[in-house]
């Protein structure tokens, strides 16, 4: 399904979001596929209504606005409208809450009040208090309170997010309440802080619909990269009671070298093995669908050394190498014909190098010297979900430079090892 999510350019301008409101109402007359499932990503009217049943219902103008207002990451359109028509406002307002300035913060809010309750940047950040939360600004948090915001929830979420522990702990003095869910966003980004300290105030270890298994699932399945951080994580889920397989995919998501290592040794056909997502990623702890959109290059199929390199396991990776594992071995190939990728594709595109964070080369380099072939060519198909129009990106016939060179997400490819294969 689409799930399109858009950016507000430097200077918006309303007649933009007006215009894609129009083009939008024109394509849920044609019947366009990807304009249902727009409208039933973002509007709360349609979200279980089939294509038979929203091609026939009363779609207006009004209801194209909320799905275009929500794509921007907005409520609603007129909170949308609000922020274009205070843009400049809003802007100064993310400088100064950026650079700690609680004055000219208060001094902005005084100004321009109906900016208290607008999201300063997007959506996921927003109004100013979270805003405030993301970056831990205490003191600028307690002065957008005194000015009478209401979002403690949003921002108790956003500090967890975070792990601004601080923020939180005031927060959650002042009116944000520990919610089913409330654990989830120290599991998608990986801040063992935020969810230790969960543990300790007892909040509830489920998402909004009270599944147990979810916060475990996103631990392990997240696009993040912090590899300390989430064995810390993991350790925490296991304190909590949650029965962590003993396995060797689960030794490898740990981090537990020793016991990876004790694995290898009394199974030396582990290291060739091709892993399913199924193993990878095992339905018995809460996963469901496909986890291709959580990752760089795919990695269905792949080898414990492709794994080490998507996940960042930099000491599981020369422990790999060390115990002979072949660094231009072969993802499997799926019936139609993708896949077969070798290592280097996956340290050339990996979700470890996304955030804008550029890490050297070490692993390209390292699989370089073991005599993998910058030469091997594979066909790759990936889902790209972060994107404006979401995908699946197809490469034929490519090399790993090449596949770095055409991956639409540009951010997620590591310039470095790019530059030591051209």
């Amino acid at each position: 399904m689409a799930t399109v999510s858009r950016g507000l350019p430097q200077r918006p301008h309303l007649d933009i979001p007006k215009r894609e409101a129009r083009e939008l109402l024109n394509a849920w007359r044609a019947a366009q596929p990807e304009a249902l499932d727009r409208i039933r990503g973002r509007h709360p009217k349609f979200r279980s209504a089939d294509n038979a049943a929203l091609k026939v219902a009363t779609f207006r103008l009004s209801d194209a606005q909320l799905v275009i207002a929500r794509e921007y990451g907005f409520a609603h359109w007129t909170e949308l409208k609000e922020r274009i028509s205070a843009n400049s406002a809003a802007r100064a307002l993310d400088t100064a809450i950026r650079a700690d300035d609680r004055e000219a913060v208060v001094q902005l809010l005084r100004a321009n009040p109906r900016l208290l309750h607008v999201p300063v940047r997007s959506g996921n950040w927003g109004p100013p208090m979270s805003h405030a939360a993301n970056l831990g600004r205490l003191e600028i948090i307690k002065a957008i309170a005194g000015l009478g915001a209401k979002d403690f929830q949003h921002a108790f979420d956003r500090a967890l997010l975070q792990g601004r522990i601080e923020c939180a702990k005031w927060l959650v003095e002042h009116g944000a309440k520990l919610v089913p869910g409330i654990v989830m966003g120290s599991c998608e980004t990986l801040k063992p802080a935020g969810l230790q300290f969960l543990a300790e105030v007892n909040a509830p270890f489920t998402d909004q619909h009270g599944n147990r298994l979810a916060p475990l699932a996103l631990a392990l399945g997240t696009y993040a990269r912090r590899p300390e951080e989430k064995h810390t994580v993991l350790d925490i889920f296991a304190r909590r009671g949650y029965e962590l397989p003993d396995t060797p995919m689960m030794a490898f998501h740990r981090g537990q070298f020793d016991r990876l290592k004790d694995y290898l040794r009394r199974d030396p056909g582990l290291i060739g093995h091709r892993f399913s997502q199924r193993e990878i990623f095992p339905p018995e702890l809460g996963f469901v669908g496909e986890m291709d959109g959580m990752c760089g290059t795919p990695l269905e199929g792949t080898t414990l050394l492709h794994l080490a390199i998507d996940f960042d396991e930099q000491e599981i990776f020369d422990l790999l190498l060390d115990c002979g594992a072949d660094a231009n071995a072969r993802a499997t190939v799926d019936a139609d014909g993708f896949g077969g990728h070798t290592p280097l594709f996956n340290a050339v595109v990996s979700c470890a190098y996304t955030n804008g964070r550029q890490r050297d080369a070490v692993m390209a380099r390292a699989l370089l010297a073991r005599s993998a072939s910058p030469t091997a060519r594979a066909s790759v198909r990936k889902f790209l979900d972060w994107i404006e129009q979401p995908r699946r990106h197809e490469a034929r016939n490519v090399t790993a430079a090449e596949w770095g060179r055409t991956f639409p997400l540009q951010e997620w490819v590591n310039v470095e090892a790019l530059r030591l294969l051209e």
